[in-house]
């Protein structure tokens, strides 16, 4: 699974592709609606792949977070929404994360995780494909 095209953009809701970039910014594609917008170098955009979840160990990153979801929901979207209380979605990032660091991550965060997992299950864009550059995990 490769999240390098896929961007979260602050104060835009939801994910979005990257169409073309230049040196100012690039055009962004909204996977809620297929909408169009220009992102500027300012606005700070990350790529899903960049981004991690904070553990009581080390940084867990979004893709292994998204792959657990998946398996946990056998590719199905989540089983809780985003839209629940706080202490259900504590609960269920609790199962998927069971090390998570309640102190940095918080319940923006885990909502963000749940939303943006629906959305990339539903255009088919997780996968449990081994990622080559992750050591595996001893048991």
């Amino acid at each position: 699974m490769d999240l390098t095209e896929y961007y979260s953009v602050p104060g835009k809701p939801g994910v979005f592709k990257m169409l073309s970039q230049s040196k100012n910014g690039a055009i962004m594609e909204s996977l809620i609606d297929g909408k169009r917008l220009p992102v500027f170098i300012s606005d700070k955009i990350s790529s899903l792949e960049e981004i991690g979840m904070f553990t009581n160990q080390d940084d867990v990153p979004l893709k292994t977070v998204f792959q657990t979801i998946f398996r946990k929901e056998d590719g199905k979207e989540a089983s809780v929404s985003p839209k629940a209380d706080n202490k259900t979605l504590q609960a269920y990032f609790s199962e998927v994360l069971p090390d998570w660091d309640q102190d940095r991550v918080y319940m923006s965060d885990i909502k963000k995780v749940v939303t943006w997992y629906n959305l990339l299950v539903s255009k088919n864009l997780i996968d449990l494909e081994p990622d080559e550059e992750q050591p595996h995990e001893e048991s």
